[in-house]
């Protein structure tokens, strides 16, 4: 079974974005668990519900798209950001909006990176691979507090 800890929380609407993004994962050879979120109110019954379906223990890493059905990314990262056991969890904004005033918001509200999705698949492939590099095998996570 796979390390709950080492868990991506992808938050994603869009299906072709969704699986752009687990075969740019897959063909970069990170092969962590990848939990899936179709909307801001599934991501937040993820990660704070008390149902069967919340995740044992933090995610390594919340790869967040901002424009989300039901509650918006922006919401979403408020939320991570004021919960004591969620508050150091990385999260990196994946969204096609390059609009100024979301990246001041995302940034304000504590985001780790905000990369823009490239239209191209072959730059999406290489950015995607470069995230997960650098999220999941370089980059130091606090200890899950959960």
């Amino acid at each position: 079974m796979a390390d709950p800890a080492k868990t991506i929380l992808l938050i994603e609407d869009d299906s072709d974005h969704e699986l752009l993004t687990i075969r740019a994962l897959r063909k970069a050879n990170i092969a962590n668990e990848i939990k899936i979120a179709h909307d801001g109110e599934e991501a937040l019954g993820l990660l704070f519900g008390d149902g069967e379906d919340r995740l044992r223990a933090n995610p390594q890493v919340v790869l967040l798209d901002l424009k989300l059905p039901k509650v918006d990314g922006l919401e979403v990262l408020r939320r991570i950001r004021e919960n004591e056991r969620t508050r150091t969890l990385p999260v990196v904004i994946l969204t096609s909006s390059d609009e100024e005033s979301d990246i001041i918001r995302s940034y304000r509200l504590g985001v780790n990176s905000y990369i823009r999705k490239p239209v191209n698949f072959t730059e999406f492939a290489e950015a995607t691979r470069q995230l997960g590099m650098y999220w999941l095998v370089l980059n130091a996570c606090p200890p899950s507090s959960n």
